[in-house]
């Protein structure tokens, strides 16, 4: 039971508490509604002082719902606006911190894999693919998560994937072959292979073609064979990403190494990659599997030592597997190899 005075506080805080939200959302909206490379200086300043000034939760949630609604339309965004908005998100991951880009990473990602199942007609999957290619391209996101989305496509393989494929090799390839030429050269084979298993599925081959024409040029490094291929809008703005980040971890030591299940399972297991994020859900090893591991066998131990573990109050399975390892082996290998197992 809740007394009617308490219940009225309540009710007032709620309501004051929207009002708050309404205002850091007007705030927030004028922001980026102005947004562009020449004042992006002034508006990122801007965004950091309403960090400081409001919750981060709050901060987070607003950032990430109006730039969502101004990103993720049903027509194709010029690359210049996209890369701008994903720019700014890129500066406050790199100063205020990395929730920031943590939690816009996340919402783009779970979007995208939503829209992928539900084979939206409109663009808003080449929106969202832009979107994750820029936080890569400003070193919020490790190649990782990159590849693993890439991986997916391969492996369905329909003719939205190819082009999606091929969208993402435009904006990102070169990157992709400096920091990781071994995988992008596994991905090609298993493109090609694809293909050639899928030839008679599709009526036109042109785009296949194309798309293995490509990987080829990215694998051979020929950026003359990729129409369309521009890298100065991306090299300029990383220059003034580099002279708006005030730390010297502007580079990628701040990128979020995720993979792309992790991203999508963060409800059921957490969010490891953020430092200090709160979890409540359900446990995190469900499989029957797991527990079984769980149990470490301790081996033949002899009864003075668990005797000893039991004085020390040493109570559980693994705790107790331990301290008989640290015992009992001969050697710091011995022990090291016991402790894997």
């Amino acid at each position: 039971y809740v007394p009617p005075q308490i219940r009225k506080a309540q009710e007032t805080l709620d309501d004051k508490k929207r009002e708050e939200l309404r205002r850091l959302k007007k705030m927030v909206n004028g922001l980026i509604n102005r947004l562009s490379e020449p004042n992006l200086s002034s508006i990122s300043g801007q965004m950091e002082e309403l960090y400081m000034s409001n919750s981060r939760k709050d901060m987070n949630d607003t950032l990430t719902d109006i730039l969502m609604n101004a990103c993720v339309t049903a027509v194709a965004m010029p690359a210049r606006l996209l890369m701008e908005h994903v720019l700014l998100v890129s500066i406050l991951h790199h100063n205020v911190g990395i929730e920031v880009g943590a939690h816009f990473l996340e919402a783009v990602v779970k979007k995208f894999d939503e829209l992928c199942k539900s084979d939206a007609e409109g663009k808003e999957c080449e929106n969202l693919l832009a979107l994750i290619a820029h936080l890569y391209n400003f070193h919020v996101v490790h190649c990782l998560l990159i590849f693993d989305i890439l991986k997916k496509l391969v492996s369905t393989f329909t003719e939205k994937d190819i082009e999606l494929i091929l969208f993402l090799l435009k904006n990102v390839g070169f990157s992709l072959r400096k920091d990781d030429a071994l995988a992008l050269k596994e991905l090609i084979t298993e493109a090609q292979r694809k293909a050639s298993t899928a030839e008679k599925k599709f009526q036109d081959q042109t785009r296949v073609r194309f798309m293995l024409e490509t990987m080829l040029a990215l694998r051979n490094n020929d950026m003359r064979k990729i129409p369309g291929y521009d890298p100065e809008p991306v090299e300029r703005l990383r220059k003034l990403q580099r002279a708006l980040v005030h730390s010297s971890g502007s580079g990628k030591e701040t990128q979020l190494r995720v993979s792309l299940e992790s991203l999508l399972s963060a409800d059921q297991v957490g969010r490891w990659w953020i430092v200090g994020s709160s979890w409540s859900g359900a446990p995190m090893i469900t499989d029957t599997r797991s527990q079984v591991q769980q149990k470490l066998h301790v081996g033949k131990v002899s009864s003075k030592i668990l005797e000893l573990a039991r004085k020390l109050r040493i109570n559980t399975d693994i705790r107790r597997s331990i301290f008989c390892v640290l015992m009992m082996s001969e050697d710091f290998m011995d022990a090291f190899e016991k402790l894997l197992k």
